[in-house]
């Protein structure tokens, strides 16, 4: 298989890391509006970041109506009525059925696939000891021919020890892992973001073109088994669903 890096654009600076890491788990529902947040000195030391780099991620997130912090107690995920999210309910469909319900032809094309281990971020995330096994995928789903998802995703090893063994340009992670842990919950985000530089690449887009970029975390018997970033031409995918009153 081809092993490629994904860090080819310069590092995202320390504050950001800490604070997209706070955004993604308010967003995918591990703290709800409420929730204590981690104090600044579990962050820093989780992040090995300075306190002033964590209290410019925590200010940040706080101008943006995403957390709330009372001097002397700590920060709180902001109620609901100040966040601006819509809720709703997706089901968990494999690209390759949805394409062919299409009358469309599916290719996957896999750019990475490898065993690392948890960051400390990672390991969080995972609900997993630091440096605790993970398997990291980059694959690209073309319909006739053209590139419409690039799927990066993280697996945990321990639910899903063959996952490097399979041929995943015969069958995709989605199908796969269904299969060996059965799907009890998904939580997930989907916003309009611009494709990273390897995304705009793989998919062969305009680095300023924007994207459908889906978020979703998945668990089975209560274990976190995947988590995924799967970003969408905008010009090229539609969200559709239906709901009754």
């Amino acid at each position: 298989m081809p092993k490629r890096s994904l860090s080819a654009s310069a590092p995202a600076p320390q504050y950001l890391k800490v604070k997209n890491f706070l955004r993604e788990r308010i967003a995918g529902g591990h703290w709800v509006a409420g929730d204590l947040l981690p104090s600044e000195a579990e962050l820093v030391a989780q992040f090995e970041v300075s306190r002033m780099t964590v209290n410019r991620a925590l200010r940040e997130l706080t101008q943006e109506g995403l957390v709330e912090r009372l001097q002397g107690v700590g920060t709180f995920v902001a109620q609901a009525h100040r966040m601006h999210r819509i809720s709703s309910t997706l089901t968990v469909h494999d690209v390759h059925d949805e394409i062919k319900a299409r009358g469309h032809k599916h290719e996957s094309r896999v750019h990475l696939l490898e065993k690392k281990r948890a960051t400390a971020a990672q390991a969080a995330d995972f609900e997993l000891p630091a440096g605790a096994p993970l398997f990291h995928s980059v694959i690209v789903h073309l319909e006739n021919g053209v590139a419409i998802q690039c799927e990066e995703r993280w697996v945990n090893a321990a639910c899903a020890p063959d996952y490097l063994g399979q041929d995943f340009s015969r069958i995709t992670p989605t199908h796969y892992l269904l299969e060996v842990a059965p799907l009890s919950e998904a939580r997930y985000t989907i916003e309009a973001l611009l494709p990273t530089d390897e995304e705009a690449r793989l998919l062969s887009l305009s680095k300023t073109e924007p994207c459908l970029v889906v978020k979703r975390r998945t668990f089975s018997r209560g274990q976190t088994v995947t988590t995924v970033r799967l970003t969408h031409p905008g010009s090229l995918y539609l969200l559709e669903g239906a709901f009754q009153a």
